[in-house]
């Protein structure tokens, strides 16, 4: 067992960006993290939507990972016939139910409530024209072809930092996620870069859950904490975020877990980690 997490840690960490994780899919579009210290006037911004993230390149779609998505015919039929990328979403603070309808392998009406918002025509022609050129592709095909699901985010440009912040704070005020911020003219690109970024209060990243701590008081009987392990070999427990519903059944071992976390102790832990969902299979 032992031999198993060493050879486990030592293959995550070779495909690590950070001091915690990174996304193994470099295929994609992939978001590195803003700081402060980073010039973004001019650049635009848009909220970071918490949903599942879809590809459709014209003809399937699929997750971050490649697996296809069991989408409603109704759906697919109303997509465009070029590639998007975009979140499957309902509203802020509803991923686990975002989750259950986008999983289930036969569509339900609940597909009715998802939206599938887009940040990204990967593949058109007028990529190297910048992003709102690409985007406005879509645009045109929504205005011959209107869509109550299919929707483009809004892109706002960066006026100064304050604006940034004041935009942040806005989203975070109503439950939403953080917010995304692209240079605007670079041609579209795969993996992460400078030129993509993820704005929040807090940083995230996931983890591999190998074990629990059984609960106290109230929660005596149930999961107190559930232990992790970094990408790093690093082990430490979370407790805090968990419903009392995920306490009575908590994530299954050796499922990855997205948390949150306020910078690093001395020890390179995260400090003040909050359990924020389980990352559903793709």
């Amino acid at each position: 067992m032992a031999f198993k997490w060493i050879f486990k840690g030592l293959l995550t960490l070779l495909l690590c960006f950070s001091p915690l994780c990174q996304a193994q899919n470099n295929d994609i579009l992939l978001l590195k993290t803003y700081h402060k210290s980073q010039d973004v006037k001019g650049w635009l911004m848009s909220e970071k939507l918490d949903g599942i993230r879809a590809i459709w390149d014209g003809k399937t779609l699929t997750t971050r990972k490649g697996n296809p998505i069991t989408a409603p015919d109704w759906f697919i039929k109303g997509l465009p016939p070029f590639a998007i990328d975009g979140e499957l979403w309902t509203r802020r603070n509803n991923f686990e139910t975002i989750s259950s309808i986008v999983r289930t392998q036969t569509p339900d009406k609940r597909w009715k409530n998802i939206s599938y918002n887009i940040f990204e025509v990967p593949n058109d022609p007028a990529q190297n024209n910048g992003l709102l050129a690409r985007l406005s592709v879509l645009e045109t095909f929504l205005t011959e072809h209107p869509s109550q699901f299919l929707k483009v985010i809004p892109q706002i440009t960066i006026d100064s930092p304050k604006h940034l912040q004041v935009e942040l704070s806005k989203v975070i005020a109503l439950g939403g996620e953080g917010l995304v911020v692209r240079r605007p003219a670079i041609p579209y690109q795969t993996g992460r870069s400078n030129s993509a970024l993820k704005v929040k209060q807090y940083q995230d990243t996931e983890c591999t859950v190998i074990g629990y701590k059984s609960g106290k008081g109230k929660y005596e009987g149930h999961t107190g904490a559930i232990k992790c392990q970094l990408p790093s070999g690093l082990t430490f427990f979370i407790g805090s975020g968990l419903s009392d519903q995920q306490r009575q059944h908590p994530p299954e071992i050796d499922s990855i877990i997205t948390f949150k976390y306020y910078g690093l102790t001395k020890n390179k832990l995260p400090r003040f980690p909050v359990f924020m969902r389980e990352r559903p299979v793709e």
